[in-house]
């Protein structure tokens, strides 16, 4: 049962409702073509949700880029916009503001948050071998709740999660809560 679970997730993750050669394809601000679902070298590929409406997001945006940062060349991030209502003047203006050097992937129709079961920014979803989700949930704890945080995290579980996934390891926490804004229509 759990092998036919699989088997469907990586079906619709690659297919959705497309044509079963045709991978997810997305725009990123400049008008270039992104697949992120397709790993050609085999490197985990993270999708970041974020939206430059969402408080949380942006203040998660400087640990977003340091870790986008210390694992360039071994894993491919994405942040996602996936909230119908985002203006690409607004993503263009969070990307300066924030020095984002992360592809940003437009959605707004939110096949990629569908696909990848996103339901708030910012949220994490980890995938290696195109398809198998590994990790989905919070980049780290810092949120206790949504109007409550620690000065500082005491778990970095994306950063668990990318090194377990890099050293050939299953993840130990494979699903957490994100804290922070619902992705308008997905939920």
């Amino acid at each position: 049962m759990k092998l036919l679970l699989l088997l469907t997730l990586a079906y619709t993750l690659t297919c959705g409702t497309r044509a079963a050669d045709e991978p997810l394809a997305l725009l990123d601000l400049e008008g270039k073509r992104h697949t992120p679902l397709v790993a050609a070298d085999a490197k985990p590929v993270v999708l970041v949700f974020i939206s430059p409406y969402c408080p949380t997001a942006n203040a998660y945006l400087p640990e977003i880029n340091r870790i986008a940062a210390l694992y360039r060349g071994r894993a491919a991030f994405y942040l996602v916009q996936s909230d119908p209502s985002v203006k690409k003047a607004d993503a263009i203006k969070q990307v300066e503001l924030f020095e984002i050097r992360t592809p940003v992937l437009l959605d707004p129709a939110q096949h990629l948050a569908r696909l990848a079961k996103a339901r708030v920014t910012p949220e994490v979803v980890v995938f290696h071998g195109a398809a198998t989700p590994l990790y989905q949930g919070r980049i780290d704890d810092l949120y206790i709740n949504q109007t409550r945080k620690r000065p500082e995290p005491t778990t970095r579980d994306l950063v668990a999660a990318l090194d377990a996934i890099l050293a050939g390891k299953t993840v130990a926490v494979p699903l957490t809560k994100a804290m922070g804004c619902s992705i308008p229509e997905v939920n």
